[in-house]
């Protein structure tokens, strides 16, 4: 997998203070995309266990509390992107199960492979829908578009 950014302390993909991934492959292609530089599956930079490694020292540092991970893209569900990601959201489960995940996608739900529903089992907070520029809103949060829904799917 491959990543375009990583954001230590983020106030704005999710609630709270986070550590946000934004990671490459996307085969939306969603007209006024704010991060068509993400598309390729290759772009940016290799993700290493040298980074899995600081998100966890990072969601873990008591300096900052983090409330806990954001996923962005690119599509973190991908298929290129499943098994790293698949990983990474395993292990801050285990590692830090009080750390909520939020995870953005352009595919919607109900229409998600049983690959990719194994990684939204572990996603406390899922936004779906690909951005459309028709129904564009910077008044929403959280979202780019009125079409995309904000799912608390693994919240008590």
């Amino acid at each position: 997998m491959y990543y375009s950014a990583y954001h230590s302390i983020d106030v704005i993909n999710g609630e709270g203070t986070r550590c946000t991934l934004f990671v490459s492959g996307c085969e939306h292609a969603c007209k006024g995309c704010y991060n068509q530089s993400a598309w390729r599956v290759d772009a940016g930079h290799v993700f290493s266990q040298a980074l899995e490694d600081q998100i966890m020292a990072d969601l873990t540092d008591s300096r900052i509390y983090r409330r806990g991970l954001s996923l962005s893209g690119g599509d973190p569900l991908h298929p290129a992107n499943l098994e790293a990601i698949l990983a990474l959201v395993t292990r801050v489960k285990a590692e830090c199960p009080e750390k909520d995940i939020w995870l953005w996608t352009g595919y919607q739900l109900g229409e998600l492979t049983p690959q990719q529903q194994a990684v939204v089992e572990l996603v406390d907070v899922l936004i779906d829908g690909k951005f459309e520029q028709d129904k564009a809103d910077p008044a929403l949060l959280w979202r780019g578009s009125s079409n995309q829904i904000i799912h608390h799917v693994n919240r008590e």
